[in-house]
This record gives C-alpha cells, structure tokens and sequence, in this order.
C-alpha cells in the first residue's frame, strides 16, 4: 500500500498550476476549443510524466494555508511568464494575418477564430491556420513540451522566483514584430504595386471607375501574393517554431 503525504500531494498541486499557467498561452494545447476537462487531464497527465519524482515521507510537513496560496500565486506567475513567449509568438502570427487582411482589402468582414479568441479577416483566419497545422507539422508542440520540463529544473517546485530582467522581454517582443511584419510583406508590396497601378490608370483613364475596380483586383492579388511566398514563409515558420522553446526559457533568465 502507497502512502501519499499531504506535502506531497501539494507538491504535485503546484506542480500542475504552472503547468495550466503555461498551456493555456498555446491555442492548440490550451485554447477556447479544447474543453476544460481535456486541459485538466492533458495537465495531470503531463504533471505525472515532467515533474521530478522525490518521494516525500508521510511525515514530511505540510504547508500551511497561507504559505500554500503564496505558493499556488508564485507558480501561477512562473507559468505565466515563461508561457508569455508562445503567446508572442502566436500574436506576431495574428499580427501578421491582420496586415495581409487590411492590406488587400479583406478587412471590411470579420469572422471570429474562437482558438485565438479574437476576431479577424478571412486572409487573417487562413493564415492563422495554416500557422497552426505547421506548428503541429514542424512538432512546435514537442518543442514546448521540452521547455516546459526544463523549467522545472531552472525553477524547481516551491523556490524562489530568479531574477527577472524586462531586456530580454522586450527583445523579444521586437523581434516578433519585426518577424510579423516579415511574414506580411510580400503581400504588403503586392498590394502596393496594385494601388500603385491603379493611381496611374486612373490619371490616364478617368473614366474607369478605380474603386469599383479595385477592390476585386486587390483581394486577387493579395491571394496570388500569399499563395507564391508560402515557399519563402515556411522557413520563417520553422524558425520561429524551432527557438519557441529557448525563447520561453530565457524569459525566465536561462
């Protein structure tokens, strides 16, 4: 017969908080689609597989309640922090949907993408899941489960925060701009060389009706554009998929 003590029991509660704390920052593994029993289980179940086994006597002392909720608020903060570069990560995703959207003249309907839970283009939804079926391609997902294990031998269960320092993050964060406006260009210039034409067939012709013309021709460009540069995106793609991890780390100062 196992006797589980209580101190252990905690140790596997606190466990299991940063692990929710850092799936619910990745759509595929922890958005609003997957239903909340599937995240409860998909946490246990990780928590019994990544959390370092020390066997704790039953008589190991127990937390009191009060220690235990500064506990529970610390691992809640440290999955949070170091899930905040997968939500980067999918933001400059979104970010860059958003621009091929405006840009060739789908931004005027919007649909709703509960995964991300926000609103977007139909440009914008195609691009995000395209995104998402890459990340499960590229094995993205084994990537962050590889880093969530490793935070738990930087920071093991109970200890201190590290020193956290706000210049990585904001690195980070611009970098993953600069990536999602990468990802948008070609179609950003596409659409521009189209406006561009268009200026000059309306000074030669002004007869012809530019803006009833031009929103057709906009959208048919701007999907030409996407469909021709998905070639120069998947690098990219896997790039960003491939240090997802590492980033995720450093932001916890490893």
């Amino acid at each position: 017969m196992v006797i589980v003590s209580v101190a252990q029991a905690q140790v596997f509660f606190l466990a299991l908080t940063r692990l929710l704390a850092l799936l619910i920052h990745v759509p595929v593994l922890g958005g609003r689609m997957v239903p909340s029993l599937v995240k409860v289980a998909l946490g246990l179940l990780l928590t019994m597989v990544m959390l370092p086994w020390q066997p704790l006597p039953p008589s190991a002392p127990a937390m009191g309640a009060f220690e235990m909720a500064v506990a529970i608020g610390r691992e809640a903060l440290l999955g949070t922090l170091a899930g905040f570069g997968a939500a980067l990560t999918f933001g400059a995703l979104q970010m860059a949907g958003d621009l091929m959207g405006i840009g060739s003249g789908f931004g005027a309907g919007q649909l709703l993408n509960p995964s991300f839970e926000d609103s977007g283009s139909a440009m914008n939804q195609f691009f995000t899941l395209l995104a998402t079926l890459l990340f499960l391609a590229l094995d993205g997902h084994h990537a962050f489960l590889l880093a969530v294990q490793r935070t738990f031998e930087m920071v093991p269960i109970n200890q201190p925060l590290p020193p956290l320092s706000p210049d990585h993050l904001l690195r980070l964060t611009g970098s993953l701009i600069a990536a999602g406006v990468q990802m948008a260009l070609p179609v950003l210039a596409a659409v521009l060389l189209a406006d561009l034409t268009l200026g000059l067939l309306a000074r030669v012709a002004p007869q012809v009706h530019v803006f009833f013309l031009g929103a057709p021709l906009k959208v048919g460009v701007g999907l030409v554009a996407l469909s021709l540069s998905l070639v120069a995106l998947l690098p990219l793609l896997e790039r960003l998929y491939a240090g997802l991890g590492e980033e995720t780390l450093r932001l916890l100062g490893g």
